[in-house]
C-alpha cells in the first residue's frame, strides 16, 4: 500500500498547532527544554550562543529534558564552566573533557560527545575567534550557505579530512540549531529560513503520522519517512500565516514536538487509543490504527 501525504490535512494541522502553541499551549505546555538558560548569563550574548551551539551538537538519541538540565548545571559548575569556552577546549586533554562531560550525565556515549563537543569548540576557537557570530556573518547569514558549510567544512587530523562540525552538520541538529538561533538566541536577520526544512527527529515524525497527515502502510525504519515529512510540512504550511509574516516549516517544530512528547507518546500502539485525547488540541485529527515505533523501526498501518 505504502503512504500517502495529505497536505489539506497538513494545512489544518499546523494553523492549529501554531496557534494552540502561540497562546494556551499544547497539552498545557509551551516551554522547550533549550529555552533554560544559565544563572547569570544573558539572552542572546556570546556566552548564550556557545551553550546552545554546543549543547545541540549532541542532541541526538537522548531525552532532551535531562540533555539540557545537565548542560546548564555543567554550565554553572566551577569545575565544567570551562566546557563552554573553545579556547579553553582547545588546551584542555581530550581524556579530561571527556571526564568531566560525564559530571552531571552530559555526555551519555562519553568518547563519541567528548569528541563531537570539542571538535565544534576548537573549530569555533581556530576559525571563528570563540564567537558563533562571526561563522554566521561569514556566511552573510544565509541559512542556506551555513548549512552547506555546516555539511562541507572540514579540517586535517591524523592525515585525514575530519569535518569540522560532527553532528551539528546532520539535516536534523543543523536545521534545529538554526531554529535555536532565531527563537532562542533571538537572531532575526537569518536569511532563507523558510527553505530550512523541519528538524525530524522521533517526536516530530509520530507527531505527523498520529494526525494523518502521512499515513499508509508500511513496514520499514523510521528514517526512511523523514524525507516525506520535511515535505509535507514544507508544503502544507504555504499560504498559512504567523502572525506579521508567512509561516514557514520551522514554526511547526516545536508544537509537532509537543504533541508528541506530551500526547501521541501514550497512544497504544495497536488501536490508536489514546488516554490524553480528551485535553488534546489536536483530537479531531488523529486518526486510528497502527503506528508502533520501536528502536527506529516503523509498523504502520492508518
Amino acid at each position: 500500500m505504502g503512504i500517502k501525504t495529505d497536505e489539506d490535512k497538513g494545512r489544518m494541522v499546523a494553523e492549529l498547532l501554531y496557534n494552540s502553541f502561540s497562546t494556551t499551549g499544547i497539552l498545557g505546555r509551551t516551554d522547550m527544554p533549550e529555552d533554560l538558560i544559565p544563572s547569570g548569563v544573558q539572552r542572546g550574548s556570546v556566552e548564550h550562543l556557545l551553550f546552545l551551539t554546543l549543547t545541540v551538537s549532541i542532541d541526538y538519541q537522548r531525552d532532551a529534558v535531562a540533555l539540557w538540565r545537565s548542560s546548564s548545571q555543567n554550565f554553572e559548575g566551577p569545575a565544567t564552566r570551562y566546557l563552554f569556552n573553545p579556547k579553553s577546549l582547545h588546551e584542555q586533554s581530550a581524556q579530561q573533557i571527556t571526564t568531566d562531560m560525564q559530571i552531571n550525565k552530559l555526555s551519555k556515549k562519553p568518547k563519541k560527545d567528548a569528541y563531537i563537543w570539542r571538535t565544534v569548540g576548537v573549530t569555533f576557537f581556530k576559525k571563528w575567534e570563540g564567537d558563533p557570530r562571526n561563522f554566521l556573518e561569514s556566511c552573510n547569514c544565509d541559512s542556506l550557505t551555513i548549512l552547506d558549510h555546516l555539511k562541507n567544512d572540514n579540517h586535517v587530523y591524523n592525515k585525514r579530512l575530519v569535518p569540522d562540525y560532527p553532528y551539528l552538520r546532520g539535516p536534523k541538529i543543523g536545521s534545529l540549531w538554526l531554529r535555536m538561533l532565531r527563537d532562542n538566541a533571538g537572531i532575526r536577520k537569518l536569511k532563507n529560513l523558510d527553505k530550512v526544512p523541519i528538524p525530524v527527529d522521533i517526536h516530530v515524525a509520530r507527531a505527523t503520522l498520529t494526525t494523518g497527515v502521512i499515513r499508509g502502510k508500511i513496514r520499514s525504519h523510521l528514517h526512511d519517512l523523514f524525507e516525506d515529512i520535511r515535505t509535507a510540512w514544507a508544503e502544507s504550511v504555504k499560504g498559512l500565516n504567523a502572525e506579521d509574516r508567512p509561516m514557514i516549516a520551522l514554526d511547526v517544530d516545536e508544537p509537532l514536538w509537543h504533541l508528541s512528547k506530551y500526547g501521541c507518546t501514550f497512544r497504544d500502539k495497536e488501536t490508536g487509543v489514546c488516554p490524553v485525547s480528551g485535553q488534546c488540541e489536536a483530537r479531531d485529527f488523529c486518526v486510528k490504527g497502527k503506528i508502533a515505533i520501536e528502536k527506529s523501526f516503523l509498523d504502520l498501518d492508518t
